[in-house]
């Protein structure tokens, strides 16, 4: 690991060299003796330099990117009912979500790979990248492929802010602060929830068929403009580091260069960022995935030949990514003692099935809300009804951040968040019915939000408490795989079940109409708000509708259970001075002192 001068005397090597001239104080100089740890060395080299203002200006950075972030979050989950709509494609919703999940969570290691191999301003200057080119295919994109497509690239993007947001944080704060800092950057989301139901609902009322590429659009500024300031306070601080010499980066002697040197270094980085185990996870896990979405739809159902190749295909290629990642990868984006950390994989696991339960009754709410609440409610209203859940997952997370500061413990927290939680999504099998009441609408998802807050920023927090510094990044981006690809089992169940059930609940309610007209009303949820509220067929498909969310809801609460039973896996940790609950290091890489009992913990978390 990049270790300090105090710690660790300096060696003089016949295999090694300086690439940066140390002229800072031994005790002070970070020396990284691996370049995956040259990341981590540079970000412990800069806390040692911040000041007041410079802390300042990068936690107003990490704000106003986090701002951006929430506003698009807050705006664009609502525009893509009304993209697929205007397509006549809104049954494939749930099959673009399911692949933007997977780039969200196979996105995650290559960019704290990058943070961790190259520096944190070179990762954000990436993603910065994908984002504007995803925004830009959205925006001008003519069918749903061109649409899909943009996702990728904005979803790639979107993933690289979120992961590099939370590295920086882990970075720059103690374990005690942690969990506060965490949930702070979510703040926006309280604002925006409710300006970006007026953004949106202005997007989408005047033109529904084409408004959704504004609201696209915009963030082709926006997101530049935002993440400026966080790559200008980065850089100064690894620069002023460098000046000063408090990084000592030993470099190994691998022959001297060819004319082909950069063949060789395009491989050693393809190696390094483990790249064939990367496409091989995402490809396994899309195309069993997708193809539970799409079987529904397609031709035959089941026995479409291409969805039984990719039902076949998708876990063939999952077993081949185990047997790569256990035989022959140099560098495994799932390294072995992650698996063999009992505080990682139970709060990345909790995370995985809470996401599952989630996305389950998520996916498909405002087109609910749509087409049953729709005059009634105004669009406007609708986003603040989606919004309540973020907005209580945000505020509620900000508390559960106060009180481990102030109690510097967390399981009981996280247990009882996650018991709140499923009594939240038990209220909603009655209250997404078609006669719910507005009141029991909200209450249900207010619960939700009580207990998932407490659960967000305890299991996280946990998850970076399990592991030292330099593995940090990777821990986040595995914790947030795994939840990713929680999330995109859940998309793609809850697509299953509704492309199965939903045709044949419209059948059933509606049974004069014609093929023809019960495809036009589960092709788009327009032509059914379009509809008078008491015109019988409206009436039909909105009990279509409450039908199959019921199960969605009975499934979600299943899946929701599960966690409750592993959390009490996950170790008390005490939440210190220290970067980490392992080591004992702070920020900057100097031992601090911790209480004995926090010795013992550490001690049974390790296995």
């Amino acid at each position: 690991m990049s270790t300090t001068l105090s710690e660790k005397k300096e060696q003089p090597s016949s295999h090694g060299n300086s690439s940066e001239h140390v002229t800072g104080r031994p005790e002070e100089v970070i020396i990284v003796e691996n370049r995956e740890e040259l990341g981590t060395g540079r970000a412990e080299a800069s806390a040692k330099v911040w000041g007041r203002y410079s802390i300042w200006a990068l936690y107003i950075s990490l704000g106003l990117a986090a701002y951006v972030y929430s506003l698009d979050y807050s705006t664009t989950y609502f525009y893509t009912p009304f993209a697929t709509s205007s397509f006549s494609v809104h049954s494939l919703l749930s099959s673009i979500e399911v692949v933007s999940q997977i780039i969200l969570a196979v996105g995650k290691p290559v960019v704290a790979r990058i943070a961790d191999l190259q520096s944190r301003p070179f990762a954000f200057t990436i993603v910065l990248t994908f984002y504007i080119v995803g925004y830009i295919l959205i925006a001008s994109s003519h069918s749903v492929s061109h649409y899909a497509a943009g996702r990728v690239f904005q979803s790639a993007g979107q993933t690289g802010l979120q992961i590099l947001s939370q590295i920086i944080v882990a970075d720059i704060t103690p374990l005690k602060w942690r969990g506060f800092v965490t949930a702070w950057l979510s703040g926006p989301f309280i604002i925006n929830s409710f300006i970006g139901s007026k953004i949106a609902s202005s997007m989408t009322n005047r033109n529904p068929a084409n408004g959704w590429r504004w609201g696209y659009g915009i963030f082709c500024i926006l997101v530049p403009v935002s993440l400026a300031s966080i790559m200008v306070v980065l850089g100064w601080g690894e620069r002023r580091a460098k000046k000063l010499g408090l990084v000592k980066r030993v470099e190994h002697s691998e022959g001297g260069a060819s004319k082909r040197d950069w063949v060789r270094k395009t491989l050693k980085f393809a190696i390094e960022m483990d790249l064939l185990g990367l496409i091989l996870f995402g490809v396994g896990w899309a195309l069993l995935l997708i193809a539970m979405t799409l079987s529904g739809g397609a031709k035959d159902g089941w026995r479409n030949p291409s969805i039984i190749a990719m039902i076949i295909v998708g876990p063939i290629i999952i077993i081949a990514f185990i047997i790569y990642e256990i035989k022959w990868a140099k560098f495994p984006f799932i390294p072995g003692h992650f698996l063999r950390n009992r505080g990682l994989m139970a709060t990345s696991f909790i995370a995985f099935f809470d996401f599952i339960s989630f996305y389950l009754t998520a996916l498909y709410l405002t087109s609910f809300l749509y087409v049953v609440k729709t005059p009634e409610w105004t669009l406007a209203e609708q986003n603040y009804f989606a919004s309540t859940q973020s907005v209580g997952l945000t505020v509620f997370a900000i508390v559960g951040g106060v009180i481990m500061r102030w109690r510097r413990r967390l399981k009981v927290l996280l247990i009882g968040g996650l018991i709140i939680r499923c009594l939240g999504v038990g209220i909603m099998i009655r209250s997404r019915g078609a006669n719910g009441s507005d009141a029991e609408l909200v209450i249900s998802q207010v619960i939700q939000a009580f207990g998932g807050g407490f659960v967000s920023i305890t299991e996280f927090t946990a998850a970076q408490a399990a592991v030292t510094h330099k593995h940090v990044a990777m821990a986040i981006a595995f914790n947030l795989l795994i939840t990713e690809v929680g999330g995109a089992i859940g998309s793609s169940v809850g697509g299953a079940i509704w492309v199965h059930l939903m045709p044949r609940y419209l059948r059933q309610y509606l049974p004069g109409t014609t093929d023809e007209q019960r495809a036009l009303l589960f092709g788009s949820i327009i032509n059914i708000a379009a509809l008078s509220p008491d015109d019988p067929i409206r009436v039909g498909a909105i009990q279509a509708y409450a039908e199959t969310m019921k199960i969605l809801i009975i499934a979600s609460l299943a899946f929701g259970l599960i966690p409750i039973f592993l959390a009490l896996l996950v170790p008390n940790y005490r939440l210190g001075d220290a970067q980490n609950a392992i080591d004992g290091l702070d920020i900057t890489g100097r031992r601090v002192d911790e209480p004995q009992e926090q010795k013992k913990e550490e001690n049974s978390a390790r296995v």
